[in-house]
């Protein structure tokens, strides 16, 4: 029966580094977590990219669009415009 008690152990060794070891279980678990994560944050950033690309041709290209984001962004007026100024 010696040996029987010997192979329980063994099995049981295995089976404890199956799931704990390295490159294991868990660990294969938490790296699909994680590049679930990377995935969701890459396409994020990937979405990002194509609104700055769509951004960067209107300003190369657009003088109207150049014109209100000077004056949203940066509070330029043009020849003519009445500027109110509110007392503080």
């Amino acid at each position: 029966m010696k040996i029987g008690r010997y192979i329980i152990a063994f099995v049981l060794f295995m089976m404890a580094l199956i799931v704990f070891g390295d490159r294991g279980l868990i660990d294969n678990y938490r790296l699909n977590q994680k590049m679930t994560d990377l995935k969701r944050i890459n396409h994020v950033m990937t979405l990002e990219n194509i609104a700055l690309k769509k951004n960067i041709t209107l300003l190369r290209d657009n003088l109207s669009y150049v014109e209100m984001v000077a004056r949203s962004e940066l509070g330029m007026v043009k020849k003519g415009d009445l500027v109110y100024r509110a007392p503080e």
